[in-house]
């Protein structure tokens, strides 16, 4: 069978036994559906409130998509400071550390109180705010362990130090970046559904999510649980077709 058939087929099937294992333990321990739904109680609420998952799904992906954008740009950039300042990264370093450590979700009440009204922004400032540390971090590891031998040969034909970074450092880092950006991805959906519940505002699948909580429609719940899930994975095999066409150099044969 084609490689990239098996590699198409697999993570279906994957999912399959996944949701056919949680019919099952639904069915085996007699759980009402007010307890824990089944993925037979997903499709009818699915199809119920389909217009509204069509409208918020949307509203939850581009706040996700535009957080996580920014915080490439951020982290790249103080990645590339951090890489190649040894002062800068000593300096920055314990900020970074401190304030990763502090939950996000004890940060979203502050910001909402801060911005007031500004819910795109809000969404989007907290999706950035938890998604950037991995690829600042993997950006000034990969820049900090390049090998001094390549600087030192292109400087001595001449080489500036922006010819250095585009032709060796640069295409260095991308395996690493690429590997966090796939964690940003989550968190940055992790971020934008804390603030469309900390804060409601009528939009997005974290408001969809607070409604089905008010309503005890706990079917509705799981669906969203799902709906993100599905377009997390979507970014994620997006950020994998870059990482296929920028870095799939670095991709090592299967054995």
């Amino acid at each position: 069978m084609p490689e990239k058939l098996m590699n198409f087929l697999i993570p279906i099937a994957a999912i399959v036994v996944f949701m056919l294992l949680w019919e099952w333990l639904v069915w085996f321990n007699q759980w009402p559906n007010y307890k824990m739904a089944s993925p037979s109680d997903l499709w009818p609420a699915f199809w119920k409130y389909r217009m509204l998952f069509l409208q918020y799904s949307w509203d939850t992906l581009w706040r996700t998509m535009v957080g996580l954008g920014v915080a490439v740009v951020v982290g790249v950039a103080i990645g590339v400071v951090m890489g190649f300042s040894k002062t800068m990264r000593i300096a920055l370093y314990p900020l970074l550390v401190g304030f990763n450590a502090i939950p996000k979700a004890s940060v979203v009440p502050v910001v909402a109180l801060i911005f007031i009204g500004q819910h795109d922004f809000n969404t989007i400032l907290i999706a950035f705010m938890i998604s950037f540390f991995p690829i600042a971090v993997s950006v000034s590891v990969g820049l900090s362990t390049l090998e001094p031998e390549y600087q030192d040969i292109l400087r001595a034909l001449g080489a500036s130090k922006l010819t250095v970074f585009w032709k060796i450092a640069l295409p260095k880092t991308l395996p690493e970046f690429f590997g966090a950006l796939k964690v940003s991805v989550t968190l940055a959906f992790i971020g934008t559904n804390l603030m469309e519940i900390v804060e409601p505002h009528g939009r997005g699948l974290g408001h969809l999510f607070d409604s089905g909580k008010i309503n005890a429609d706990y079917p509705l719940m799981f669906a969203v649980l799902i709906m993100l899930a599905a377009l997390g994975i979507l970014l994620y095999y997006g950020v994998a077709i870059l990482e296929k066409i920028f870095a799939g150099w670095a991709e090592r044969p299967s054995s």
